[in-house]
């Protein structure tokens, strides 16, 4: 299934579209639906799926469920097909006698993964019939990656992932994506697969005012009231609370991993040794791993700008603003 959404006035030069599939857990909080829609309104995205993926168990026990429900949601408002949603590992992995094991599944060389969403990022890579790159974007655990790759190493040649996720360099240290799933991250961290990785201290700098989402965002129709309330009750949870957010303010955290596939030359990064990662999410210098493509800097304005301008000419054409 396919979703290219190109009722703009301007169109995408030939070559430059690329193949996107995105991993998300998408009920985890709020700002997942804001990348999920910027990149379902972007037309160089040939947007192949979403998976849904968990997001540990302390804030739901059915956290994958959860992300699902949600997603289908976000389709359903879009008036997009059920389809493009593929259900990740509903836990994260754990290791007996050797194998990695998520819902009492091992994930196993040559043979099909324990999720619907790594069997599904598998069979997009192995596609013969196009030319356009592949990007995996994860804006949480990297459960299913691990899974797709353990199951079938070769997609490493066949497409790039770019991971919301770890904690600022050179130490590591608490981040909660990684927190859902350290032995996926260590996985894909000591993998072959291309790694482009958008840190904590990266990612918090895209900041945005609660009065600026009403301004910009809540008049959009049914889709920017939707993710304008949702956004605003996901504000008083009690894990939202327990954090410094002072209610003025919110994070759209995993929206620089559709940013920088749309203009990547506005982004800073730097090329380095992939690390190892303890149990305490600390890092670890590992010489003999690849290098990887590490942000130290993103374009808040040209991600911010670029959605709220999107999100109101689609208002536009649906001709609810």
């Amino acid at each position: 299934m396919t979703m290219i959404y190109d009722e703009y006035d301007y169109k995408i030069p030939e070559g430059k579209r690329i193949r996107l599939i995105i991993d998300s857990d998408v009920k985890n909080e709020a700002d997942d639906p804001y990348a999920i829609i910027h990149a379902l309104l972007s037309p160089k995205f040939d947007n192949r799926g979403i998976v849904a993926a968990h997001f540990g168990s302390v804030r739901s026990p059915h956290s994958m469920q959860d992300s699902d429900t949600e997603l289908k949601h976000i389709l359903q408002l879009m008036g997009l097909p059920e389809g493009l949603a593929h259900p990740g590992a509903s836990k994260p992995l754990t290791q007996r006698n050797g194998r990695l094991i998520t819902d009492g599944v091992a994930a196993v060389p040559g043979q099909k993964p324990p999720s619907d969403g790594a069997r599904f990022i598998i069979d997009e890579a192995l596609r013969e019939d196009t030319k356009e790159p592949l990007y995996v974007v994860c804006m949480g655990p990297l459960t299913d990656m691990a899974l797709a790759w353990i199951c079938e190493p070769s997609i490493a040649r066949k497409l790039t992932c770019i991971w919301i996720g770890g904690g600022a360099y050179p130490y590591g240290g608490f981040e909660y994506n990684l927190s859902n799933d350290i032995l996926a991250a260590q996985t894909v961290m000591h993998s072959d697969l291309p790694l482009w990785q958008i840190p904590r201290d990266v990612y918090s700098e895209v900041l945005v005012s609660m009065a600026e989402l009403q301004n910009k965002v809540k008049g959009c129709g049914i889709l920017g009231r939707y993710l304008f309330e949702q956004l605003e009750q996901c504000s008083h949870t009690p894990a939202s609370m327990a954090t410094n957010r002072t209610g003025e303010f919110w994070c759209l955290g995993d929206s620089p991993g559709i940013g920088v596939l749309l203009a990547d030359q506005l982004f800073g990064y730097e090329w380095r040794k992939a690390p190892g990662i303890r149990p305490d999410m600390t890092y670890t210098e590992e010489p003999d791993n690849r290098e990887i493509k590490v942000y130290h800097r993103v374009n808040s304005r040209y991600i911010l700008e670029d959605f709220f301008a999107k999100l109101a000419l689609y208002a536009q054409r649906q001709g609810t603003k």
